[in-house]
């Protein structure tokens, strides 16, 4: 972090009050595609199979795509070697992993034929497009994470989600230029010339009570989520076990776990900061670390959960472990 913050941001000591110690940054040449398919693969081989007896492909993309006009999923299976096996694509910021999951169930549920469901999360920044370390408050990452669901496994089972939607704030941390709206940056200009906070202080016109009541409802909501999740699995949260926010900054993580009745020890806080803010991949990511740490024993409540912007949306996952 400290030998490179200052190709990013012009005081390479305002990330250390973030709290985060590290960042991963892919090698020049590596794709987004490249590091789901490697996660894929890493998936597969830990389960025991292959591609062949993968029933449904679904990937989440949290950051700008290669191309446009293009579908990663697709071009994942074809890396895999996948034969005529249905792809699905997300890319609904860092909320994707959580649809994901829901639509992995919700086929295995609508078919019988579908008991096997290969689940990628990928996020790689456009470097043309943002600035990793002066964004949305957070440290972007590069990263990618991957996981066999079947049907009937014993452990690590979804039990219900959550979520929440408030389109208000749909403008919120979007990139202007690249798009139809704008294709090209202004002469003179770049897409990181562009900051994406500027809508957000546009939105609010300057009023804190305004971003004072937002702040308010960014956690009210997020307890809401994690509530209504709970009541669909028929539980509380005096039976949380652990909580697995999106790799925020230590303040943010520390927040939601007061919000919600947890320790922060019982979150993923530590990996967090080494590991800075991988979109899409961030729960499925810190989950495998934790159970590779033993840290999650069978039977445990775990709220794989968050917010995520542009949206702005909030949602929940729980998990028995």
């Amino acid at each position: 972090m400290a030998g490179t913050a200052h190709e990013y941001l012009p005081d390479p000591e305002a990330v250390t009050k973030l709290g985060y110690e590290s960042y991963h940054r892919v090698a020049d040449g590596v794709t987004a595609v490249d590091l789901a398919a490697e996660a894929c693969r890493v998936a597969l081989k830990n389960a025991g199979l292959g591609i062949a007896d993968v029933d449904l492909i679904v990937l989440g993309h949290s950051d700008i795509p290669q191309y446009l006009g293009w579908d990663p999923s697709a071009a994942v299976a074809r890396a895999l070697d996948a034969q005529g096996t249905p792809t699905v694509l997300f890319t609904q910021s860092c909320a994707a992993w959580s649809l994901a999951l829901d639509h992995a169930a919700g086929a295995m549920a609508l078919s019988p034929d579908t008991g096997t469901v290969l689940v990628a999360m990928v996020n790689v920044v456009s470097e043309t497009h943002t600035n990793r370390m002066d964004f949305n408050g957070t440290i972007a990452s590069d990263g990618a994470a991957a996981a066999v669901l079947r049907r009937g496994h014993p452990r690590l089972r979804r039990l219900s989600s959550a979520s929440f939607t408030n389109p208000e704030f749909a403008d919120l941390f979007r990139i202007d230029i690249g798009g139809s709206a704008h294709p090209v940056p202004p002469p003179g200009r770049t897409h990181r010339d562009l900051d994406p906070m500027i809508a957000v202080y546009e939105h609010f016109g300057a009023d804190p009570e305004r971003f004072g009541r937002f702040i308010g409802e960014v956690v009210g909501r997020f307890t809401d989520v994690v509530d209504h999740a709970l009541a669909r699995a028929g539980r509380d949260r005096s039976e949380l076990t652990r909580l697995v926010y999106f790799n925020d900054s230590q303040r943010a993580i520390h927040g939601a776990a007061d919000a919600i009745g947890i320790h922060v020890a019982r979150t993923n806080a530590e990996l967090a900061r080494r590991l800075g803010h991988m979109g899409a991949a961030d729960q499925l990511v810190s989950l495998h670390l934790h159970a590779e740490a033993g840290e999650l024993a069978p039977g445990d409540l775990v709220a794989l959960a968050g917010v995520a912007s542009p949206g702005m949306h909030w949602f929940c996952t729980l998990l028995k472990a």
